[in-house]
């Protein structure tokens, strides 16, 4: 997905022209101009990361509200889009993912989006055909959607052949999740390998510096492996980045859980990360039995935790 990205530049018309699957020509070349009724919602969806979690939970709420009353128009999916980026960054109640998730699927109908045009093959396929992928891609507003269906257990009606592409992909990659190997070194070098942490619950959280929502679900995570490490949960901290950057971060905020280093994204890209925080829990068979798309509170990460029985 990559969710991020788009909420921190909601004012940028080249990434949210790519977001809504338009040319890159295109995207840099056209001007946003926000309408007098469009502009203030433009602004409180840039503000929201700043409200108190229950003060933000009823404002997501209202916003989509008022978005969905909007004409349609393509700067009503940006807001629509935007919104739902930031929706998921925490707890802010099923009422509101609903009805995020019912003015997106309605901004859709009335401003359907073309598909994106096929990507260049990735690794060896790519090197020895020199080909693009075949398959066209749903543009990312459907694959927004059907994220917020799929891993927030909200309702959407879309009867449209993107939609229904882009939850057949994530069920693919849910697939690829499912069995995974990897062996990566922490901050002391010490290699840390998936397969020898059977009899573990294991919590893999992909992570950044630069990354707030990251920064803020951090300290639940150090309290969870305090209180339950000794009933066999281990959490690996993955970041992309230096060791430079990350080990004077994580010494500062004291935490004690495993970060390994993942500066080739290839364990990134072997959980298809494309946007963070993401966190995917492990039973002790090694069985994937719970993930999230976003930041996570303590209490939605106990109910995750659960599900490997830990509680």
């Amino acid at each position: 997905m990559g969710r991020i990205w788009i909420a921190s530049v909601l004012a940028s018309a080249s990434v949210l022209g790519l977001a809504l699957g338009l040319a890159p020509a295109l995207a840099q070349q056209k001007q946003i101009v926000w309408s007098a009724e469009e502009q203030p919602l433009h602004d409180q969806i840039h503000g929201l990361r700043s409200l108190p979690d229950d003060v933000r939970a009823r404002t997501t709420k209202d916003l989509a509200l008022k978005i969905r009353q909007l004409p349609a128009t393509e700067n009503k999916l940006r807001l629509a889009v935007g919104l739902a980026n930031l929706s998921t960054e925490g707890d802010f109640g099923h009422d509101a993912l609903q009805e995020v998730a019912t003015t997106l699927a309605q901004t859709l109908k009335e401003h359907p989006l073309p598909w994106q045009e096929p990507k260049p093959a990735r690794g060896d396929e790519g090197k020895k055909t020199g080909a693009t992928l075949s398959v066209r891609e749903p543009s990312a507003p459907y694959m927004e959607l059907a994220s917020l269906v799929r891993y927030e257990h909200v309702d959407a009606s879309l009867d449209v052949d993107q939609y229904r592409a882009a939850m057949a992909q994530l069920e693919a990659i849910d697939r690829k999740r499912e069995h995974v190997e990897f062996s990566l070194k922490d901050l002391s070098g010490k290699t840390w390998t998936f397969s020898e942490l059977r009899g573990k619950v294991v919590l893999v959280n992909f992570w950044a510096t630069w990354c707030p929502p990251c920064r803020k679900e951090m300290p639940d995570l150090e309290t969870l492996y305090e209180r339950f490490a000794p009933q066999g949960l281990v959490i690996l901290g993955i970041s992309d980045e230096e060791a430079s950057k990350v080990d004077p971060f994580v010494r500062e905020r004291k935490v004690t859980f495993p970060i390994l280093l993942d500066p080739g994204r290839k364990v990134n890209e072997m959980f298809v990360v494309e946007g963070i925080p993401k966190s995917f829990v492990y039973d002790r068979e090694g069985k994937l039995v719970a993930q999230s798309i976003d930041m996570r509170t303590e209490k939605q990460f106990l109910e995750m935790l659960a599900k490997a029985g830990i509680q």
